[in-house]
């Protein structure tokens, strides 16, 4: 009987939430789409002369997103042990999860303004933004990976008299290696998407050119950064694939 009731009530939610945000008028779409229809005539064709600049643009872009990978990386996996269950009470994992939860909250665009306010503008406030931001996502990952770990591997290693660290070593970090090594590609590629808009707030990055491009209205040179992320990217996608299914890290063992 409830069933009924509840799709409805979330019918008239979303119906009211189109109306109240613009989305069922009818003279502003019509509008909206001929503004779509001129900007994409705008984007080409893409012009390939600020390729060179771009390029540049891009690299710095990578490494943005190389540093900050590691370096949330390095702060997320101690930050994932004491977040973790298995290895800690309430009071410890309590607070931790929570300072995580909160690092995932802020975008990592908010983040980069803030390490540009720290330490100036340019590449090195992006690397630390989109640190911060891997933080708090890889965190949970690797929390989620910590808690997937068989009870009965757990249970044999504490079994054998072993501590917290020893039970980190010897159980949680072998038996969830493949997974970290996974969600850190995963991220990597995420943050070179993230470190691409970094320039946006002054923190580097081919976004700093996306940002000018757009402020001028050349769309045609926009459309040449865009289509340049989207090369890199993909590339990046299919070098991870193929080192996820070439690579299988083995758990020494116990």
């Amino acid at each position: 009987m409830m069933r009924p009731v509840l799709w409805a009530a979330a019918a008239v939610a979303l119906v009211a939430s189109l109306a109240d945000i613009g989305l069922l008028d009818a003279a502003r779409l019509g509008r909206g789409v001929r503004n779509l229809g001129t900007f994409a005539g705008a984007l080409f064709p893409p012009d390939p002369r600020v390729l060179p600049e771009l390029g540049e643009a891009m690299v710095e872009t990578l490494e943005i997103a190389l540093v900050g990978t590691a370096l949330g990386f390095a702060l997320a996996l101690p930050a994932a042990l004491l977040a973790s269950p298995l290895l800690f009470g309430p009071l410890v994992t309590g607070p931790i999860k929570l300072v995580l939860a909160f690092v995932r909250t802020v975008p990592s665009l908010f983040w980069g303004i803030v390490f540009v306010v720290a330490v100036g503008l340019g590449a090195a406030a992006g690397a630390l933004g989109i640190a911060a931001y891997s933080l708090g996502y890889l965190a949970k990952l690797l929390n989620d990976a910590f808690d997937g770990v068989d009870p009965e591997v757990i249970e044999a290693v504490r079994g054998t008299g072993a501590g917290r660290l020893a039970l980190a070593r010897y159980a949680l970090l072998p038996e969830s290696a493949n997974a970290i090594f996974s969600q850190l590609l995963f991220v990597f590629e995420y943050n070179v998407r993230a470190s691409s808009i970094m320039g946006f707030v002054g923190a580097g990055g081919i976004g700093f050119y996306l940002l000018g491009y757009t402020q001028l209205l050349r769309y045609d040179l926009l459309l040449t950064g865009l289509l340049l992320t989207l090369a890199v990217v993909v590339v990046i996608e299919r070098v991870s694939a193929i080192v996820r299914r070439s690579v299988a890290l083995q758990a020494p063992p116990a």
